[in-house]
Parts: structure tokens; C-alpha cells; sequence
């Protein structure tokens, strides 16, 4: 019987084992799949930084973020501008387009503004962090 345990044990063990590095080395240095989590973690604090001094439209937000090399689709920017209205720190209006149908609108509002000013502080922090230990 002790031999069945242990064979039963080692085997487990190794499976577990198995599934785990089969994990690992399917996430390990995907570099596009990095860049991507890295961006999701800013998209709400770059929004705001963009509405700050102008109101724009999903696409026109789109739009400047392509320019700078910064990829972000309508399914990711809308769920992100309505978790931010839900949270009272943006509102929006519809405003009538000389190409096509009314734009959405969406305008910071002082609770988002006390809000960017908080991640202002957060990514002044986490940036200085970042570079000593790039340079450590």
C-alpha cells in the first residue's frame, strides 16, 4: 500500500508540477501581451489628463491616443468613460456635428478633477519610483 500512496503522490506532484511550468512558459515574455496590461493600468488617468482643459468624443480620445503610439479600441474606451461618468468624475453633453450625427461630449467635473490631481500625485511617485530602480 505505501508504495501505491507514494507512486500516486509522485505522480500528482509531477502533474501539478507539469501544468504549472506549461502556464509559466506560456506567459513568459509576451511582449505584446506586457504592453497591453501596462497600458490598461493608465487608460483612466491619461482620459482625464486629455479631458482636463477640453472636452472631446470617444473617437476624437481614440484618435489622439493612435497618434501617439498608444493603442485603445471602442470596446475598451467606452466601459472606461462610463466607469468614470458612473464615479461622478466626468459628465457629458451631446453637441450637434457638422459631419454626421450629435457627438457625445465628455467634460471633467470637480470631483474628477481632485481625482486626476490624486493620480497626478500616485504617477509622480510610482515614475520616480520606477527610474531609481531602473538605475539602481
Amino acid at each position: 500500500m505505501l508504495k501505491i500512496v507514494n507512486v500516486w503522490y509522485f505522480v500528482l506532484h509531477s502533474t501539478i508540477k507539469c501544468i504549472y511550468l506549461c502556464i509559466v512558459n506560456l506567459n513568459i515574455m509576451n511582449i505584446e501581451n506586457t504592453k497591453t496590461q501596462m497600458s490598461k493600468g493608465i487608460f483612466e488617468y491619461c482620459i482625464l489628463s486629455l479631458i482636463r482643459n477640453e472636452d472631446k468624443y470617444a473617437s476624437e480620445i481614440i484618435e489622439i491616443f493612435s497618434k501617439m503610439k498608444f493603442d485603445i479600441v471602442e470596446g475598451t474606451i467606452y466601459p472606461i468613460l462610463t466607469r468614470l461618468k458612473n464615479a461622478s468624475y466626468l459628465s457629458y453633453y451631446w453637441q450637434e456635428s457638422n459631419q454626421g450625427p450629435p457627438r457625445k461630449y465628455y467634460k471633467i467635473t470637480p470631483e474628477g478633477l481632485l481625482f486626476l490631481n490624486q493620480l497626478d500625485e500616485i504617477w509622480s511617485d510610482i515614475e520616480k519610483s520606477v527610474k531609481q530602480i531602473i538605475n539602481y
